[in-house]
């Protein structure tokens, strides 16, 4: 009898089929965390180029296959290609840096105390005033971080190169899971949305603030990377600097930093052309970066992110930076998202608990 009452406990099936759906979607997750990263970067275009697969609908009479296929095209051609041409560009490059810093041909610490040899007596002044007269402490560190940085972009040139199927698969996998995010787009956002435990209007909240971040984020702060590094790498490249591509890439990671961003990158390069006598060089390069590089975060930025989202901009470095520490490049999408639906649940428990406590007092 005992044994019967057991079985037959309230509850006791919601909760083995509550267990059931958390272990099953643990393990499908655990299936399927191989290629997470491929995952990730076709849910992240499906989203982001979902408006322009619902007017290419619409102007084709809801043929959705073909429409969806007409995205697809699109987005090989404006997004992939060009990402695996510069992709491959910038592994050449700092593959060859990399051999004439080994050949010594590349010397990074001549270079510096070329630079240091040549300042000006109140430079050297102000050095001192803050306790930055370690000029050889200084010009190891920089030197160190190039060369890794070099190493670095070697060693992945050669690994790309031997695991060319890889990432093959992961293309594949990226465009073939974006084809069916964006023909069955609203079936499987119906689906999720009714699956999820929550009110109506807090689902709609979690997904506006979601589809809000992802769009933000890749817009607001990829494309800006993107075009501040690519201007970077234009005006050097213009300049005869050797490997414009390597620091177009460098400016577009360090543009994520409010204010400096890519000025940490050709301000250095400008300094080094006037004090080593190339006056119309350092002149040009500190002009394009003041007026061209550096107004382009504060102009391009708020048309394309707008008022999608309200996250303020200390909250989405912070949060992009530790994304990128923890899951890599994925971490530029993970990290701001994270802490979106950080803050849109946190906001959504306030205004759900203040509409209770209306609710009960009746006022």
């Amino acid at each position: 009898m005992e044994s019967q009452n057991l079985i037959n406990l309230p509850g006791l099936e919601d909760k083995f089929f509550l267990f059931l759906i958390i272990t099953v979607s643990l393990a499908f997750a655990w299936i399927l965390w191989p290629y997470s990263g491929a995952i990730l970067w076709a849910t992240v275009l499906a989203i982001v180029f979902a408006p322009l697969y619902r007017r290419l609908s619409i102007s084709m009479q809801r043929r959705r296959t073909l429409a969806a296929l007409v995205t697809l095209l699109i987005i090989v051609l404006i997004v992939i290609l060009p990402l695996t041409l510069v992709t491959s560009l910038l592994l050449q490059e700092g593959f060859r840096v990399y051999e004439r810093i080994q050949s010594g041909d590349l010397n990074f610490r001549q270079y510096f105390k070329q630079v240091f040899d040549m300042l000006p007596a109140w430079v050297t002044g102000l050095l001192d005033r803050f306790e930055l007269t370690n000029l050889a402490l200084i010009q190891e560190r920089l030197s160190s971080g190039l060369v890794k940085t070099s190493q670095f972009l070697a060693t992945k040139a050669l690994s790309i190169g031997q695991n060319t199927f890889a990432f093959m698969v992961d293309l594949f996998i990226v465009l073939y899971l974006l084809f069916f995010l964006l023909r069955d787009s609203d079936g499987l956002t119906r689906g999720i949305r009714e699956a999820i435990p929550l009110y109506p209007e807090q689902r709609r909240a979690l997904f506006s603030k979601f589809t809000a971040v992802i769009r933000a984020t890749i817009k607001g702060t990829v494309v800006v990377a993107i075009v501040q590094g690519a201007l970077g790498g234009l005006i050097f490249w213009a300049l005869g600097v050797h490997a414009p591509v390597l620091w177009a890439a460098l400016m577009a990671v360090l543009s994520l930093l409010p204010a400096i961003g890519s000025a940490l990158v050709w301000l250095p390069v400008a300094i080094f052309f006037l004090v080593t006598g190339a006056i119309w060089q350092g002149i040009v390069l500190i002009a394009f970066g003041v007026l061209v590089i550096g107004l382009v975060d504060n102009v391009l930025r708020p048309v394309l992110v707008g008022k999608e989202t309200k996250i303020p901009d200390y909250v989405v470095l912070i949060a992009t930076l530790g994304g990128i520490a923890i899951f890599g490049v994925n971490g530029f999408v993970i990290g701001p998202v994270i802490a979106a639906m950080f803050m849109a649940a946190w906001d959504i428990f306030s205004t759900s608990k203040a509409r209770m406590e209306i609710d009960r007092t009746g006022c």
